[in-house]
């Protein structure tokens, strides 16, 4: 009975040294006093409770405890639990008080749930960063395109990376503001001869308000001559101009071609009437004989008179000179 009680004994031993060592990492527990870093078994079993990784949260505050930072476990914790990333964070504070940047545990939790790299931007404060925006291409008042790139250097600033504009806004502005400078300009020449203008114009319209940067200099790195966009744009405009002008012309010409038709219609209109009119004239003769209006001899003075006029008209053809192109 004593040997099965001792067996039973030490199963249970065993089952409970598994179990704490589960819910108590004791190498990272030994690394935890070891840095005079507060915690006890009951953190542990909370944190696996939890569902936190005592490593997620232990290392860091090693970390930051070794970097003469005190932080409670529970911040850590909590700013764990909100999806938060805590080994940048302690890695950022550390270097931040490195940098003799003043940077607090609150402002570090609210840029890394923010979405941004806190470290990175620690790094960023410390050494600035150069972006270039792409080829911008704006016109002159002479017409002439002048193609530019500028290259700005930024600093990050803590206070305003929670809320404040990304890199992509300070290139839209720069880009915005290449485009005024060279649109303002009287030559294209202007431009080429003092680049510096348009780094100039931009930096005095403050960029960097509401953004997460701070703009150190604007340095126009390549100037460039593009096409003739004005020359171009004028001859656009003489060929839209000749274009309504033909149109113009073909609608007046087809309106003279209708109107053609028409006075020929109408002509052969007036030659059928004045033939129906002919028509006519032999019966009213012979209505007006039949009826005793006109004589016999009224008769043959009208035929006299027209077989005089149809003679007249013969001798008037005959005596007419012929043109030039047509056969005798």
């Amino acid at each position: 009975m004593s040997e099965g009680f001792i067996l039973i004994g030490a199963f249970f031993g065993i089952f409970i040294f598994f179990v704490f060592t589960y819910f108590v990492p004791v190498g990272l527990w030994i690394s935890a006093i070891a840095s005079d870093v507060s915690v006890n078994p009951i953190d542990f079993i909370g944190m696996r409770f939890r569902r936190v990784s005592p490593h997620a949260i232990i290392n860091p505050a090693i970390m930051v405890k070794k970097g003469g930072i005190d932080i409670p476990l529970q911040a850590l914790e909590s700013h764990f639990l909100a999806g938060g990333n805590v080994s940048k964070v302690a890695s950022a504070l550390i270097a931040a008080q490195k940098a003799g940047i003043n940077l607090s545990f609150k402002q570090a939790t609210a840029i890394d749930l923010a979405g941004r790299d806190v470290l990175d931007a620690v790094k960023l404060c410390v050494k600035p960063k150069v972006i270039q925006t792409p080829l911008v291409a704006a016109m002159a008042k002479n017409g002439i395109q002048v193609k530019a790139i500028a290259r700005v250097t930024v600093k990050a600033d803590i206070n305003k990376l929670v809320g404040g504009a990304t890199e992509e806004t300070i290139l839209a502005r720069v880009g915005e503001g290449i485009v005024t400078t060279i649109g303002s300009a009287s030559s294209h020449e202007e431009i080429l001869e003092n680049p510096d203008r348009i780094s100039k114009t931009i930096q005095d319209k403050g960029l960097d308000a509401n953004t997460a940067f701070e703009i150190l200099s604007i340095d126009i790195a390549d100037v460039d001559v593009g096409e003739n966009i004005g020359a171009k744009l004028q001859i656009d405009q003489s060929e839209a101009d000749m274009k309504i002008a033909q149109a113009k012309a073909a609608e007046r010409r087809a309106m003279a071609e209708a109107k053609e038709q028409e006075m020929k219609a109408f002509e052969q209109e007036m030659k059928a009437r004045l033939v129906e009119a002919e028509a006519s004239i032999p019966q009213a003769i012979a209505d007006a004989l039949r009826d005793g209006n006109m004589g016999i001899l009224d008769y043959y003075t009208l035929k006299n008179i027209s077989s005089d006029t149809e003679m007249r008209k013969s001798f008037s053809h005959m005596a007419e000179p012929p043109k030039p192109n047509q056969k005798r």
